[in-house]
């Protein structure tokens, strides 16, 4: 059977250097057969968590806006991606308010994302890993996986500032592909 990849992209720009190398993920896991499903989530209407806790009471959270779509298939995904760039020294705005709305997915059971395989993305302008703030998204990503006990199965990062930046880089489109083959596998 094989498995199905989310692949949330969250840069403003179609042709961003984050969605070009999602684009590689995308053709690795297709490639190693699996079903893949992107999204974009500069396109979608999604409102921030409004903290009412009515999801920790029902299960279900009740912001009536397109992360009803995104929460079905963050159920089913085997494993999911998340790429964007880096802005203002960590995560998209974009990407951030996705994430904020998992918190519906919180139970006194735990995290149905719990066990699901996790890819990072991540592109910015600075040179350095330190000095852009890439290791800030990191850190933070480490940290909501490890509280929802995911697994990181691997990270993509580098700088890649121009659009067509990422293409001028063999290694790092490279390494987006294999990523993609990796989250594929099954285990």
């Amino acid at each position: 059977m094989s498995k199905f990849v989310l692949v949330l992209k969250s840069s403003p720009r179609e042709n961003g250097n984050s969605n070009t190398l999602a684009g590689q993920v995308e053709a690795g896991a297709k490639e190693a057969g699996a079903d893949v499903q992107s999204l974009m989530l500069h396109h979608l209407d999604i409102r921030p968590c409004d903290a009412c806790d009515v999801c920790q009471e029902t299960g279900v959270c009740i912001v009536k806006d397109d992360m009803q779509q995104v929460y079905p298939l963050l159920e089913r995904a085997d494993a999911i991606v998340i790429a964007g760039p880096v802005y203002w020294f960590t995560i998209s705005a974009q990407a951030k308010l996705c994430i904020d709305r998992w918190y519906a997915l919180e139970s006194s059971q735990g995290s149905t994302l719990r066990g699901k395989q996790f890819g990072i993305v991540l592109t910015y302008g600075d040179t350095d890993l330190y000095t852009s703030g890439g290791i800030n998204a990191i850190y933070t990503f480490e940290s909501m996986f490890r509280y929802i006990g995911a697994e990181i199965t691997g990270m993509v990062y580098g700088t890649a500032h121009e659009i067509g930046d990422a293409e001028k880089q063999p290694e790092l489109m490279q390494r987006a592909y294999m990523l993609g083959k990796k989250l594929a596998e099954v285990n």
